[in-house]
């Protein structure tokens, strides 16, 4: 039972359908499919432009640092993902300045009101949503409305890889967010997305960066239906399926609201059995727990129960572990872990065994909703 963070698992009806016969790119027949993907990430995103490249979600960041960073950037550093936009700042020698806190702490929104104020060079704001290094969830919405209240000019780019298809995101003030394929998309690897504001496509077109990632290229194409280079032509025909799929089946607000019950159950059941949530904000992507002894749970989950979770890393590697939430998690499959991991803390002696963590994962995800 795979779940990590990310990659998630890949339903059965998506992978029928990448298993078909090979499209070319340069056809009538994967434009089509191109445009309805197109229309339904609109749907997903609900922002001005949409973006799809043949990459990771560090290609997007990359790609988002380059043509949007003008002057100076601010980076927002809680973690593995926001330390990521200040090594690519330094990969292009691009000035930038960072706010850096402990994985289980939220940005202070007045911290960065406070950059903004003094330093007039910043043209481009950089945070995770959800920082998956530790599960934490970042006050975007916030930030953004109070930044953008100072200077509306301020480009605001969000890395939603581990928060796109998890939650709603009020993308009002923002200007960029990226997400990638194998995370709530329920995709293997190597698409990326960034749905983008005018104001972005604006900016990004005065000074376009790059060559493959050059998103001024990326954006004249697409509107297309077409790519600048060789398409991702496998993961587009899935993507196509799985938000067709979403959209079919109770549509992103019911995926939104069950994905948010089951992790509050999660949440629940494991503090009911002593454990500690790590994240002081935890996010809805994922169940982050702090403990000295994540190795051991980890491995007896793998070992005894079929069960594959992830640790940390870094500073913090062998001190937590993370349970997904994101994509079409079954409730059985969620209640299994909370379960199995009560299991493997009364073979740790830590706590005997009484079935408590089951109990309180069916209680806040069916009778309380």
């Amino acid at each position: 039972m795979l779940l990590t963070p990310g990659p998630t698992p890949v339903p059965e009806f998506v992978r029928k359908a990448m298993a078909d016969v090979t499209i070319h790119h340069r056809t009538p027949e994967f434009e089509k499919i191109f445009e309805e993907t197109r229309e339904l990430l609109f749907e997903l995103y609900g922002m001005d432009e949409v973006v799809m490249l043949a990459s990771s979600g560090s290609g997007a960041m990359e790609a988002c640092v380059t043509n949007l960073t003008h002057k100076k950037a601010l980076t927002i550093n809680s973690g593995k993902f926001g330390d990521r936009f200040g090594k690519i700042c330094k990969a292009f020698d691009i000035e930038y300045s960072e706010i850096k806190n402990e994985w289980n702490t939220p940005v202070d929104v007045d911290a960065v009101v406070d950059i903004v104020k003094n330093d007039k060079d910043i043209d481009a704001i950089f945070i995770q949503l959800c920082e998956s290094a530790g599960g934490l969830r970042h006050p975007v919405e916030q930030m953004a409305k109070a930044v953008k209240e100072i200077n509306p000019d301020i480009t605001i780019v969000a890395d939603g890889i581990t928060a796109i298809g998890v939650e709603k995101i009020d993308t009002t003030n923002l200007d960029a967010v990226i997400t990638g394929s194998q995370k709530a998309l329920m995709l293997p690897p190597g698409l990326a997305i960034i749905g983008l504001s005018n104001k972005a496509v604006e900016k990004i077109e005065k000074n376009p960066k790059g060559f493959y990632f050059n998103l001024a290229t990326e954006i004249k194409k697409q509107k297309t239906n077409t790519t600048a280079w060789t398409a991702a032509t496998t993961l587009i025909i899935g993507l196509k399926e799985v938000l067709a799929y979403i959209k079919a089946n109770g549509g992103f607000e019911e995926l939104y609201k069950q994905t948010a019950i089951r992790a509050n159950a999660t949440r629940e059941s494991l503090k009911a059995i002593g454990c500690e949530i790590y994240p002081k904000v935890p996010a809805d992507a994922m169940t982050t727990i702090y403990t000295e002894h994540a190795p051991e749970i980890r491995k007896i989950l793998k070992t005894k129960y079929d069960v594959n979770i992830a640790g940390g890393q870094d500073h913090i590697k062998s001190l937590i572990f993370r349970i997904n939430h994101m994509g079409l998690v079954e409730n059985f499959e969620a209640a299994w872990v909370v379960n199995a991991i009560e299991l493997a803390m009364d073979e740790l002696n830590l706590r005997t065994f009484d079935g408590t963590a089951n109990k309180v994962f069916l209680e806040n995800m069916f009778k309380g909703n």
